[in-house]
């Protein structure tokens, strides 16, 4: 977050005298700082114009170099105003206070440069020359640098004393209430955190400092994020990022607050995105102790994505400034990311292990639970270089330490795994993946969101490890129950949910056959259950299979713009992919609901051949089908149909939609219009534009009238729709970088609380989409549910590339 650094006196004396003109320039400086500039330098050039001796300016040069300083900070030049200032305290040896003053200004300057133990030095000199106001005005600097060293009660405390003090100084009492408003928030006050900072926006704004204004309203996104509201952070950052715009550091040091927050609510696309444009900024604009933080972070994103390569080059950058700043304790957290992408990319060796754990140990004084599962990882490096009694050696003491629950049941089951005993293993490791959805169990059963310390995402990653590593052991032992229970609480791990309720046995509440695709490493396996059944089959190659998926898109895309007529090699992928991922299964007749992995999830899975015809539905996880209807079907309910601007039959096919459904009404394509719709419809047809972020759901969007409908907008809302349709290009496509974190605008109606959501996962030409909701809406009213309503349809028309995500066997009228 972004401390204040206000300017330090106000105006006084003889206009005309060179000491007023230089007060005035750096009064000036917060809000014109060209004319301060201006002003300042005026003032230089009459002094080194003055005859020698005459003194009339020698108090005034180190007060408009002062000026000239703040004036270049506030234009993006912090090396110049470094220098401007450090020479106002050598000109200035004849007048102590002045030089203070120039200190004063240096504290949070050199702070924000990465060197905060340096600004406190600087207070601690200025404290000796200062009296009164000035005092309190060095108690907000003072609290920048307590700021980012995490001192965060001290930063609290000096700025209390300090507004008690400041008398009627605006700059000073809106930088006080500024940092407060920062240090509060990580303290996590959070209401007393917006409070400051909401005081502090309207205090800078009445004085004319549109800068302090902007650093307060740009620092709401952050609170607002860290206290869990996600839709109000977005909300706040879009009107801060109006507002900044202009300032590129300002900005980019807004944009990587935000995203250290998003990190911590698991949203790591939308946190990287952010990053990724912050971190030039911020290396252009000299900002460096904010540029080396949002490197570290950026690189941790960057691991935790999958981006190895990437993630080294950031952390080793990161780790080099951090070093140059001094500041060591942060560095080996740049180290840890930087050994775990050269083990991504170029395996275990017995250097890296070394280096590993003497990172380790570098750890420890801060960051103890990284170290520990650093340790883990270390150890496992061992294991595949073929080094058992180093590998033992760590284990062992992993398992009797006090590092976390879960590192400790991971390291207790792979010593358990190496000793043959496989029950043992699977059992230890299960016991450490339920340590870890604990909370959000617990979070759950109160209806709040998970405690902030059990959401932090690269924290989340030792559990997610091993609820892998409980999967593998699962498929080792080749129980089809055992290893369907693994898998769906990795994926409850990865979508941070509760402990997934699992019955002992194959007895689910809902017809037909779940099929469950489980990945270890390029292996795919699936899980068949039926009522009282279950198989699990190896089914080759899951790069193999993604690869097909991928040409069976680009040829269905193809024949629906009808670039091309339809080829045969569509056919062909089809028949080989059914042949390979449900041949193997015997998938007996009726109602299938697939729990997809990776690029699977983009599969238009009801063309391939033995599905054609039959209800399918697509989920992120079985927990819909283990538990069957959630609802009974209701006697007429609310339907709300939504014509987008830009298709030239999106009005035919919303008036097509309300003539299905007795009672149904057409709203604006407006926010607010369809913001309302979902908060009281039971469906919702939605045909207009839409757009996916295949890295972040939260920036997916549907285009309407007055602007984007931004995923991040449904947060806000208190009730869903059972069932939505997005009659959209490719609203149904997905970016699934863990199996049970389905990314896309589909996935993010489903997080919300839709039940099923019916979605295209190719472009669909305009004229197809109405023809294909004209049979489908008759048939879901007739009380077919939504999963053999789009099978009926896409059977009677010929439209292909629409799929049914989610609870498909969802019925909404009563047939």
């Amino acid at each position: 977050m972004n401390p204040g650094a206000p300017v330090d006196v106000g105006p006084g004396g003889d206009e005309a005298a060179p000491l007023a003109r230089a007060e005035r320039a750096v009064w000036l400086s917060a809000t014109d700082p060209e004319l301060a500039e201006v002003e300042a330098r005026a003032v230089l050039a009459e002094a080194e114009a003055e005859p020698p001796g005459a003194g009339r300016c020698a108090e005034a040069v180190p007060v408009a170099l002062r000026a000239a300083a703040l004036a270049a900070r506030e234009l993006g030049d912090i090396d110049l105003a470094v220098e401007r200032l450090e020479r106002a305290v050598t000109v200035g040896a004849d007048f102590p206070n002045r030089v203070a003053q120039a200190r004063l200004s240096l504290v949070t300057i050199v702070a924000e440069l990465g060197d905060p133990e340096r600004g406190l030095r600087l207070a601690d000199l200025a404290e000796r020359d200062l009296t009164g106001v000035d005092l309190a005005r060095l108690g907000v600097q003072r609290a920048g640098a307590l700021i980012l060293l995490g001192r965060f009660r001290d930063a609290v405390r000096h700025c209390d004393k300090a507004l008690g003090g400041l008398g009627g100084d605006p700059r000073f009492h809106a930088g006080g209430l500024l940092n407060r408003g920062v240090a509060r928030t990580y303290l996590e006050e959070y209401a007393r955190a917006e409070a400051d900072l909401s005081a502090c926006a309207r205090i800078a704004r009445e004085a004319g400092l549109d800068h302090l204004a902007m650093l307060a309203e740009g620092n709401l996104p952050f609170v607002a994020a860290r206290r869990g509201d996600i839709s109000g952070a977005f909300e706040s950052y879009r009107a801060a990022e109006a507002t900044l715009f202009g300032y590129p550091e300002r900005l980019a040091a807004m944009r990587a607050d935000f995203a250290h927050a998003l990190v911590e609510a698991r949203l790591l696309g939308e946190a990287r995105t952010l990053l990724e444009r912050a971190v030039p900024d911020l290396a252009g604009s000299g900002a460096q102790a904010g540029l080396a933080d949002a490197r570290l972070l950026l690189s941790q994103v960057e691991l935790l994505t999958g981006a190895a390569a990437d993630a080294r080059a950031s952390a080793e950058a990161a780790r080099s400034e951090l070093v140059r700043q001094g500041r060591t304790a942060r560095a080996p957290l740049a180290t840890e990311v930087a050994l775990r992408a050269r083990l991504a990319l170029d395996g275990p060796a017995p250097g890296l292990l070394a280096e590993m754990l003497a990172c380790a140990r570098d750890l420890d004084g801060g960051a103890a639970s990284d170290a520990a599962a650093l340790r883990l990882t270390a150890a496992e490096a061992a294991m595949a270089m073929g080094d058992l009694p180093t590998a033992r050696d760590r284990l062992t003491l992993l398992a009797r330490s006090a590092a976390p629950v879960v590192v400790r049941q991971h390291a207790l089951a792979v010593l358990r795994r190496l000793d043959g005993d496989l029950a043992g293993a699977l059992n230890a490791a299960r016991a450490g993946v339920a340590a870890a959805l604990a909370p959000h169990l617990a979070a759950s059963a109160n209806g709040e969101a998970a405690a902030p310390v059990e959401a932090r995402a690269y924290a989340a990653r030792s559990a997610e490890d091993l609820g892998r590593f409980c999967v593998e052991l699962a498929l080792e032992g080749g129980d089809p129950w055992t290893v369907l229970a693994c898998s769906e609480r990795r994926r409850a791990l990865v979508r941070a949910a509760p402990e997934p309720c699992l019955p002992a046995e194959a007895g689910p509440a809902s017809e037909g056959a779940l099929i469950e695709l489980v990945r270890s490493d390029a292996d795919l396996t699936g899980v068949l259950v039926t009522s009282g059944r279950s198989v699990l089959r190896r089914l080759g190659s899951y790069p193999a299979a993604a690869e097909a998926t991928v040409r069976v898109r680009y040829a269905l895309r193809r024949r629906n713009l009808r670039d091309v007529p339809a080829e045969s090699g569509l056919d062909r992928d089809l028949a080989a992919l059914d042949d390979a991922l449900l041949g193997p299964l015997g998938v007996p007749a009726g109602p299938v609901t697939i729990v997809p992995t990776g690029a699977l999830h983009t599969l238009p899975w009801p063309l391939l051949p033995s599905l054609r015809g039959r209800p399918v539905s697509v989920a992120a996880s079985a927990s819909c089908w283990l538990a069957g209807p959630e609802a009974p079907p209701v006697r007429e309910p609310a339907v709300v149909a939504v014509a987008g601007p830009g298709l030239e039959h999106a009005a035919v096919e919303a008036d097509a939609v309300v003539r299905a459904h007795p009672g149904a009404v057409r709203v604006d394509p407006t926010r607010a219009a369809v913001l309302a719709a979902l908060g009281r419809a039971d469906v919702l047809h939605v045909a207009a534009h839409g757009t996916f972020s295949p890295r972040g759901p939260l920036l997916s969007q549907i285009t309407l009238d007055d602007g984007p409908l931004m995923a991040y907008d449904l947060a806000r809302l208190g009730r869903m729709p059972r069932l939505v349709i997005l009659s959209a290009c490719e609203a149904g496509m997905a970016h699934a970088p863990a199996d049970g974190a389905v990314l896309g605008l589909a996935g993010a109606f489903l997080d919300r609380g839709v039940r099923c959501v019916i979605a295209g996962v190719v472009p669909v030409r305009d004229e197809e989409a109405p023809a294909l909701m004209g049979v489908f809406h008759p048939l879901l009213r007739e009380g077919r549910t939504p999963a053999e309503a789009l099978a009926l349809a896409a059977d009677a028309t010929n439209v292909p590339g629409f799929v049914c995500f989610g609870a498909g066997d969802l019925r909404l009228a009563a047939r």
